[in-house]
This record gives C-alpha cells, sequence and structure tokens, in this order.
C-alpha cells in the first residue's frame, strides 16, 4: 500500500534536505547583502579643500548652462566686470550653505527608494530535546517556517506616493533656497554700487574741503577772514571726513556681505561692472502680480507638494489599520519521527491598538501644513503689497530730491558766475557746492534703495525679471559731482 503524497517519508526527506540548501542560500544573500562602513571624519585638511576658490574657468561653464526654475544662464566675462545678475548665478554656484540644502535631495532620493522596499521575509527554527520520561526511541523535533508580512503591501503605494511628493517638495525648497541666495547677492552688488558712488561723490567734497581750508588759512593769516571762518572750515571738513569713513566702514561691510554670498574668500577683489545702471523710476505694471503667484512662488509649491506628501501619509496610516497578516511554509518534525508539513497564518488581533494614534498625529500634521500654506499665501500678498507701495514712494523721494539737486545746481551756476565778477563770495560758493553734492549723494542713496526694492519684488513675486515694467535708469558717474543722463 502506498503512502500518501505529504506522507511520504522519501519526499520528506529530500525537503528537508531542500531546505537545508535554501537555508544556506538564505544566508549567503544576508550576509552578501549587506553594506559595509565607510567612515567620513572631518579633518581640517579636507575642510580647507573644500574652502579653496574655485577654478573660475569651470564656474564660467557651470554658469553658461546653470539650469533652475526662474534664474537664467549668464556669460560671466572677468574683464567686464561683475553685474547683478552674473552675481546671482555666482552665489548659486558657489555659496556654500547652498552644498548642506542640497544635501537634502540625496536624503529624500534614499526615502523614496526606502519606501518602495518591502519587508523581509522571516525564518524561523526551534528544536526540541527531550529530556525526561519516555525518551526511549526518540529523536529531537524541530520546527522551520518562512513567514512573510502580507499587509505591507496595501499601504506601498501610498508610501511610494507620500516618499515621491516629499522628494519633489525638497527639489522646490532647494531651487527656493537658491532663489534667495541669488536675490540677496544681486541686491548687495546694487547697495555695494550705491555706496561706492556716494563714496566718490564725497571725496570731490573732502578734496575741495582740503583745499578751501589752505586757502582760509592763508587768508586769516593775512587779515581777510577771521579765527570764526577757519574754525567753521576746519568743522566742516571734520564733518566731511567722518561721513566718508562711516560710508568707507559700510562699504566695506557690505563687501564681505557680497564674498559670503558668493562663497568667496574675504580678501578677494571684487570689481563691479561699469555697465551697471541704477533706477531712477519705477513703473508698476497694471496687471496684478499677484495672479499665478501660486503656481509661481517656489515655496508656495514646495509646501503644495508637502501638503500632498502629507495627505498619503494620512492615507497610509488609515490603510495600515488593516490587521497584520503573515504567512508562509512550515515543516516540523516531533519526538516520534513524525515528519509534518503545511503553512503558517499568523494574524494580529487590533483590539488595544488599532493606529487611531497615529491616524489623529498624520491628521493633525495635515491640518498644521494646511495652514502653513494658508498663512504662507496671506503673507506673500502682505508682502508684495508692502514693497509696491515702497516703490511708489520712493519713485516720488527720488523725484524730489531731483528737483532739489536741479535747483542747487543752478544756483551753484549762478554762484560760479558771480564768483567770476567778483560778485559773490568763495566760501559761499562753496557752501552751496558742497550742497549739490550732498543733494546727488542723496539721490544716489535713494535710487541704491529702489533697485534693492525691485529685488526685493522678484523675491516675493517669483518672477526674473518684472513682467511690462517701465524702469528709467541713469549712469552714475562720480567726475565734477554730476550725474550723465
Amino acid at each position: 500500500m502506498k503512502r500518501g503524497f505529504l506522507g511520504s517519508g522519501q519526499y520528506l526527506t529530500k525537503w528537508a534536505r531542500c531546505w537545508r540548501y535554501v537555508g544556506a542560500f538564505l544566508l549567503l544573500v544576508t550576509v552578501s547583502g549587506c553594506a559595509t562602513y565607510r567612515p567620513m571624519p572631518i579633518t581640517e585638511e579636507g575642510g580647507r579643500a573644500r574652502l579653496q576658490p574655485p577654478d573660475m574657468a569651470q564656474v564660467q561653464a557651470l554658469a553658461r548652462e546653470i539650469k533652475h526654475p526662474i534664474l537664467h544662464p549668464v556669460e560671466l566675462k572677468a574683464d567686464e566686470g561683475l553685474s547683478p545678475d552674473g552675481a546671482a548665478v555666482l552665489a548659486v554656484l558657489l555659496n556654500p550653505s547652498l552644498r548642506a540644502v542640497r544635501a537634502q535631495r540625496a536624503l529624500s532620493g534614499a526615502q523614496v527608494l526606502d519606501a518602495g522596499l518591502l519587508p523581509n521575509p522571516e525564518l524561523t527554527y526551534s528544536l526540541d530535546v527531550p529530556i525526561g520520561g519516555d525518551t526511549a526511541g526518540r529523536v529531537n523535533a524541530f520546527g522551520l517556517g518562512l513567514n512573510w508580512n502580507v499587509t505591507s503591501l496595501i499601504s506601498r503605494t501610498s508610501r511610494v506616493w507620500e516618499a515621491k511628493a516629499h522628494s519633489e517638495a525638497i527639489d522646490l525648497d532647494i531651487a527656493w533656497h537658491e532663489w534667495q541666495v541669488a536675490q540677496g547677492a544681486k541686491a548687495a552688488v546694487y547697495q555695494l554700487w550705491s555706496l561706492q558712488s556716494q563714496i566718490g561723490l564725497l571725496e570731490q567734497v573732502r578734496q575741495q574741503m582740503v583745499e578751501n581750508l589752505d586757502h582760509v588759512r592763508k587768508a586769516v593769516s593775512n587779515g581777510f577772514m577771521t579765527a570764526s571762518d577757519l574754525n567753521s572750515v576746519q568743522t566742516a571738513n571734520s564733518s566731511v571726513n567722518e561721513r566718508l569713513l562711516s560710508l568707507e566702514k559700510q562699504a566695506d561691510q557690505q563687501r564681505l556681505k557680497l564674498l559670503r554670498l558668493l562663497g568667496l574668500p574675504t580678501d578677494s577683489q571684487i570689481r563691479l561692472s561699469k555697465n551697471l545702471h541704477l533706477p531712477s523710476r519705477i513703473i508698476l505694471p497694471n496687471t496684478s502680480l499677484m495672479d499665478g503667484l501660486e503656481q509661481r512662488r517656489l515655496d508656495l509649491l514646495a509646501l503644495h507638494h508637502e501638503y500632498d506628501s502629507q495627505e498619503a501619509r494620512v492615507r497610509a496610516a488609515v490603510l495600515e489599520q488593516f490587521p497584520r497578516i503573515s504567512v508562509g511554509p512550515t515543516i516540523n518534525r516531533d519526538t516520534d519521527n513524525l515528519r509534518t508539513t503545511g503553512f503558517s497564518l499568523s494574524i494580529e488581533l487590533p483590539i488595544f491598538n488599532r493606529g487611531q494614534g497615529k491616524i489623529a498625529v498624520e491628521r493633525a500634521t495635515r491640518k498644521k501644513l494646511y495652514d502653513e500654506y494658508i498663512t504662507r499665501v496671506f503673507e506673500t500678498h502682505s508682502d508684495i503689497e508692502q514693497v509696491e507701495s515702497g516703490i511708489r514712494f520712493l519713485n516720488e523721494q527720488i523725484a524730489a530730491a531731483q528737483a532739489t539737486e536741479t535747483d542747487l545746481r543752478k544756483l551753484v551756476e549762478n554762484y560760479r558766475a558771480a564768483l567770476t565778477d567778483g560778485r559773490a563770495i568763495a566760501l559761499v560758493y562753496y557752501r552751496t557746492w558742497t550742497d549739490l553734492i550732498d543733494a546727488q549723494i542723496k539721490v544716489v542713496d535713494l535710487k541704491g534703495q529702489l533697485a534693492q526694492a525691485v529685488v526685493a519684488l522678484e523675491l516675493a513675486t517669483g518672477f526674473y525679471k518684472i513682467p511690462e515694467a517701465d524702469q528709467s535708469s541713469e549712469t552714475v558717474s562720480t567726475e565734477f559731482g554730476v550725474e550723465k543722463k
């Protein structure tokens, strides 16, 4: 009489031998699939190497090929000086703080990989050794099983969706940080140019003050002027020197700030472009700059993708309420040398923990992200309105300052003619000329503020250039205390 298929001793013996091979294979796969540890110590040599000045030829090539949602490629030419757009791209390429931000991209990529991985099967083995009672003819009992959690398939799609949405949010957040750094460098160039122009104008005043002081000293010694006149000129000269030192300090601080944004050493020399223009008036477009804002601002897009990622987390948490189920084949032998085979089924009983805590946390996080998104949109609208208001007032301030400059220019010309005819006092003429230079310095300062306000508006609206904006600009010259239009 033939034995049943499962009861065949020969069959079970072969299967037990097969299990040994399977176990050896699984052990080999487990060992060979393990990652190895590679140390990455922080050393002074490594730090110095990362902080070395970059190869500018390579940087120029990267600037021509830069890919960014907003920034455009630029041609960096050392002989033409640094332009605002060139500084923006250079900062994105070299700023060291952006390296740490970009490291998040590798992390999010690893999270996408991890989300798609399925749980490993579990290999179980048990051994029972008879130690008492009727042990004659008994053998050691053992059990061998292979289990796998099948419920991991239920939430896998949601987990992968969540990781991919988070990765897209990280990419957009990195681009937003790059855009902020780029605009910061752009504004720093305008501010540095404004300060350098003011210093050039004030240098003329100082030179004239030195000449005036010599003339007054001679006039006092000859009895044509009094000691009081000399004290007045000396006080004015000291005031100009103090103002000049203050401006030079601001310019040096601004230079260091720009170098930091560009990721360059503090002893690097910066030569700004000679073709740099400061706007004298900005007429904003009639259309609202807030149209399409949520599809244009990189931080809002990043928040939206992060919200989608959190939505997937909530869905995954709900799906993971399903009880954990593990199934797999088994093979056993009892102490009577009876061998059996079959399968095991393990079901988690959701009596105490049904995942309600995790679901509540994910839902609360989703609500938090939703509120953050609405708040960010509101703040962005408010920022745009504030910058636009500032630009309108700066337009009026510049117009008023230019009118004052024009009046003083005419007055200086009249005093110059009167001085030639002997109808005016030299000190009065030079005081008026100094007032003209001060008016020009004020105009340059206001224009620098307007240029930075435009950069702030570009940052707030997400535009590379404000569309349909009418811009009037003038090249600032420090020659003879005038501005050449």
